[in-house]
């Protein structure tokens, strides 16, 4: 493949782009991945480049909200072991499960997810969860735990809007407001997706002509994502991590009709989308 300078500044926009949307949301890679299969690369190794691309964005993400982790150190230290040991159980499903279990199942997660923390601040006054002075009670907290581990689970095995789904729980869960939320989501993917980096790179599936420029370009987008987050209203950014998570579930909602199971890639290629 002739290499144009084209392709890399193509490439390197597009991670730009996904690092920003991930700090804010997620659903970074629907920008990433079609970007690298249109510089011609397979499907396979345009996953696990975009992947290995993306952490490193999600990582300067989580520096550029580092304010907001003075107050997140509990749920940081709860739920960082889960979503390790949900992203190695995924991974390792990866070679095991057909993609088609979780294809049909992803756009309803993340639509549910989605109208969970649209409708959130009515649930939680309705529930009584979540305040400020009523702490989540001990099976509260163990839920949220199980919860993340689950989401990490999907999240190493698919991956497709595990920020949204994050982002619902936390809400629900009374974390904060969404600042810190999107501080702790941006953490916890980064954790969730570098399991799935280890295995590509040993694998030898990454393409290493482009990972480089796209990781710098991701760093960038993630953190000016999040430092420009933080200067937003927060009824701004919780209205652009809605908005962005009916897009995901309405995009995948069409590719599943437009494709079918059919077009499905044997089990392990995960051509989808992680965020």
């Amino acid at each position: 493949m002739p290499e144009h300078w084209e392709t890399y500044g193509l490439l390197g926009l597009a991670a730009l782009a996904a690092g920003v949307m991930n700090s804010i949301a997620g659903g970074g890679t629907l920008l990433t991945f079609p970007a690298l299969l249109a510089a011609g690369v397979s499907p396979v190794v345009a996953n696990a480049t975009s992947t290995v691309a993306l952490v490193p964005g999600s990582l300067s993400g989580a520096w550029g909200y580092r304010d907001e982790f003075r107050h997140l150190g509990r749920w940081t230290l709860l739920l960082i072991v889960p979503s390790l040991a949900g992203g190695v159980v995924g991974s390792l499903l990866v070679l095991h499960l057909d993609e088609s279990y979780f294809k049909a199942l992803v756009p309803w997660l993340i639509l549910t997810a989605t109208l969970l923390f649209l409708f959130q601040p009515a649930i939680s006054r309705w529930a009584g969860i979540g305040q400020e002075h009523a702490p989540p009670s001990a099976k509260a907290v163990v839920g949220v735990i199980f919860f993340q581990f689950l989401v990490s689970v999907y999240g190493g095995y698919f991956g497709a809007g595990i920020g949204i789904l994050m982002l619902s729980s936390l809400a629900l869960m009374g974390v904060g407001d969404i600042h810190r939320m999107n501080a702790l989501k941006t953490l916890l993917a980064a954790f969730i997706n570098g399991v799935s980096v280890i295995i590509f790179v040993l694998g030898g599936k990454v393409d290493w002509r482009y990972a480089p420029i796209m990781a710098v370009a991701a760093i960038a987008g993630g953190y000016v994502g999040a430092r420009l987050a933080r200067q937003l209203n927060r009824n701004a950014v919780r209205w652009i991590v809605i908005l962005i998570g009916l897009v995901l579930a309405g995009h995948l909602f069409y590719k599943n009709t437009t494709e079918g199971t059919g077009s499905l890639p044997p089990t392990g290629t995960r051509q989808q989308a992680r965020s």
